[in-house]
């Protein structure tokens, strides 16, 4: 590339110093980094705040229907469970212990349908 080709840069002496200074800098990148906070940061709060409610939703359908004596249920999440990672039921005696009864999975749905009991008649 000559000056020739470009005669816009004819008299360019590039600068030694760069354009901003070393707080400018670090005063962006903080600004960059809190902008993407603010932007990701609620969408995992509610994606948290659903999971759970439908967890601890589907955990009070489920001992209800398989464990009717229990008091109450409890929804838990859970990396190192029997079941392997995820959301797990367990149904909560007098004592507050709990006794497992179902996983619910990483991403906790609705109750499937419950299977027919065996011996039931039509």
């Amino acid at each position: 590339m000559t000056f020739d080709d470009h005669p816009e840069l004819a008299g360019y002496e590039p600068l030694e110093e760069p354009l901003r200074g070393r707080r400018m800098i670090i005063v962006t990148r903080v600004v960059v980094v809190l902008g993407l906070i603010a932007l990701v940061l609620p969408g995992v709060l509610v994606t948290i705040s659903f999971a759970s409610a439908t967890a601890a939703n589907t955990c009070s359908v489920y001992v209800h229907h398989y464990a009717p004596d229990a008091q109450s249920s409890s929804a838990r999440f859970e990396l190192f469970a029997p079941a392997g990672p995820g959301w797990q039921c367990y149904a909560l005696n007098t004592e507050g212990d709990g006794s497992f009864v179902a996983p619910l999975g990483l991403i906790p749905t609705t109750p499937r349908p419950f299977p027919a009991e065996t011996g039931a008649s039509s």
